[in-house]
């Protein structure tokens, strides 16, 4: 659940309908009195604030949420108004997850909301994973091969870990992208099928394990 604070109706519920739309449950209010009543009964997995707000400002509210026990741990994206610098480094300080800046478009919101979810919200993870003689160790970050280590980049680690731990499953180009890169848009097409190509180069034998699915992208299989 989504709850956006914010005392324009129009802005609100523009916020509500692009958040439902995109397969999210939300909810607004129109102050911090609302939400902070609504709090006492339940809980959102996130809150879009507004920081002009009536009466409470959304800094005063952010504040609020944070020394508080059961909300101090919710994530919480901060709206501030074009060139408020001050606004932006006061709500990060105080503990915003991440700002939005006034005027915004509707999918940059519901990006941001996504990449502040993703960060909260990890896939449950194995420390290993293995396939074969290929092993991932999550907590020293590294790949061997038969006990021989290999080195990988950023983005191609992160696509084999993608990868082990989801075995069999399909991804397209675009979902890629948007894990691994963390984008909604892939900028250049070529950029997830290079990468993927010199993964499997440099995981040898195993790279004939990450099959191309024709017209739809990845997937890794367990044997081979």
């Amino acid at each position: 659940m989504i709850w956006c604070v914010e005392d324009d109706t129009s802005i609100r519920d523009i916020e509500v309908y692009t958040l439902k739309s995109t397969g999210f449950e939300a909810r607004g209010f129109s102050c911090g009195e609302e939400m902070f009543e609504a709090l006492e009964s339940e809980k959102p997995d996130l809150i879009i604030l507004d920081i002009m707000l009536p009466n409470e400002d959304g800094v005063e509210i952010l504040k609020r949420l944070r020394i508080g026990k059961d909300t101090s741990e919710i994530p919480v994206i901060m709206a501030t108004a074009k060139g408020s610098e001050y606004d932006k480094i006061q709500s990060l300080d105080l503990g915003a997850d991440d700002y939005l800046v006034k005027p915004f478009g509707m999918m940059e919101m519901v990006s941001r909301v996504k990449a502040v979810l993703r960060r909260y919200k990890p896939s449950p993870v194995k420390h290993i994973l293995e396939l074969g003689g290929l092993v991932m160790n999550l907590d020293e970050r590294t790949v061997t091969i038969d006990d021989e280590r290999i080195q990988l980049t950023y983005k191609e680690y992160e696509l084999l870990h993608l990868f082990l731990n989801n075995l069999g499953k399909v991804f397209t180009r675009e979902q890629l992208f948007s894990i691994v890169w963390e984008m909604d848009h892939i900028a250049e097409s070529r950029t997830v099928d290079m990468h993927i190509r010199t993964l499997r180069k440099k995981i040898g034998r195993y790279g004939e394990n990450i099959e191309t699915v024709r017209n739809v992208g990845y997937r890794m299989e367990v044997e081979k």
